[in-house]
């Protein structure tokens, strides 16, 4: 054996002891975190230190839409590429997306699958790539794709192999994540309505008033009950009464701010916690959302319309309760005010309330 094919045999062994040492440290991440984003950024760390390229990204397949949405991105323009989306098809990666095979572009300028509108937009030449489907159990859910630039080394087989190796642990990493985040999930939500249940709502709620309490700030509550669903279930079934439910919590789920958090309480009763918030905007807030109910369409299984109203309670830390019991009491009263002033009202609690007194004695 020669010097040159020593040299070539030493720099093989080389490359598998990184490689080697390379899934070793994957696997670590792998069990040792199920937090997505860190594993994730210790798996691309092996890949830069195995391939070194100019460019990466991993993009993931939106279920909702089916384009891919850059996720994470380490580049010179990577500020410009988060969010960035790519519809099924589209370029290198989603064409990789779309046929679940991993592609080999050694020079993209000779390839008319690569799309050079990001190039255009964000003034970065690319020339080599080597993009490997994200797959579980033959479902794509995603594409890691590295870039080189004409400065760059071309990319070769031996990248790829690696590279489709690494997609297999990120691709666990991925459903991992997902798996633990829907468990979470259901811990804390109501399947019927997608909404939080009871028990979570209890610890949310207590969590708002520490933190009002040390920001010295207000909190309300609303508390609310759908009118005559008992006359629903007995005219139109059930079935119908839990859809009822179902697509009225959702209804509340989309049309609150991002910072306020909505629950079933139980039954046909619903809460809305909203942070930093006075009694006159829960209020406004409320009458709002009972004038969405009312503008919008139900229907029974055969088509028949349903009116679906709500009796309205809110209530104001520290103004009307110091604590969570007080505070859900209060809100409580003030919806049995709007019960009995006809229903499909708002009341605010007031001290004075007579079924309040009889409550605190």
């Amino acid at each position: 054996m020669n010097s040159d094919d020593s040299a070539v045999l030493l720099g093989l062994l080389e490359r598998s002891n990184e490689e080697l040492s390379s899934m070793i440290e994957i696997g670590k991440a792998l069990t040792s975190s199920l937090d997505v984003h860190e594993v994730l950024a210790s798996i691309m760390k092996q890949v830069d230190r195995l391939i070194k390229p100019k460019a990466w990204s991993l993009l993931l397949i939106d279920e909702a839409t089916g384009d891919l949405t850059f996720e994470i991105a380490v580049s010179p323009v990577a500020e410009h590429l988060k969010g960035v989306k790519l519809t099924m098809g589209e370029g290198i990666a989603g064409w990789v997306a779309l046929h679940g095979k991993p592609l080999l572009i050694s020079d993209v300028r000779e390839d008319s699958r690569f799309s050079g509108h990001i190039d255009e937009e964000l003034s970065f030449i690319t020339r080599s790539i080597v993009c490997v489907p994200l797959k579980i159990k033959e479902r794509i859910i995603g594409v890691i794709e590295l870039i080189n630039s004409l400065d760059e080394l071309v990319f070769n087989d031996a990248d790829m192999a690696i590279l489709s190796a690494i997609a297999d642990f990120a691709a666990i990493a991925l459903e991992n994540a997902r798996n633990y985040d829907r468990i979470n999930e259901l811990v804390i939500t109501d399947d019927l309505t997608g909404l939080y249940n009871s028990r979570h709502f209890k610890k949310l709620i207590d969590y708002e008033i520490t933190r009002a309490k040390r920001y010295n700030t207000e909190l309300s509550l609303v508390f609310l009950d759908l009118d005559h669903l008992k006359t629903i279930n007995d005219t139109h079934g059930h079935l119908v009464g839990s859809r009822m439910l179902s697509e009225f919590g959702r209804l509340i789920g989309k049309n609150i701010r991002t910072s306020d958090m909505a629950a079933r309480y139980g039954g046909d009763e619903f809460t809305i916690i909203l942070p930093q918030t006075g009694k006159a905007d829960a209020l406004a807030m409320s009458s709002k959302l009972l004038a969405l109910m009312q503008n919008t369409e139900f229907y029974s299984d055969d088509n028949i319309p349903i009116h679906l109203t709500a009796s309205f309670g809110v209530a104001t830390f520290p103004r009307d309760a110091e604590t969570r019991v007080e505070l859900i009491r209060a809100s409580d009263v003030a919806m049995y005010d709007a019960k009995q002033s006809g229903r499909a009202a708002v009341r605010g609690f007031e001290r004075y309330n007579t079924q309040y007194k009889s409550a605190m004695e």
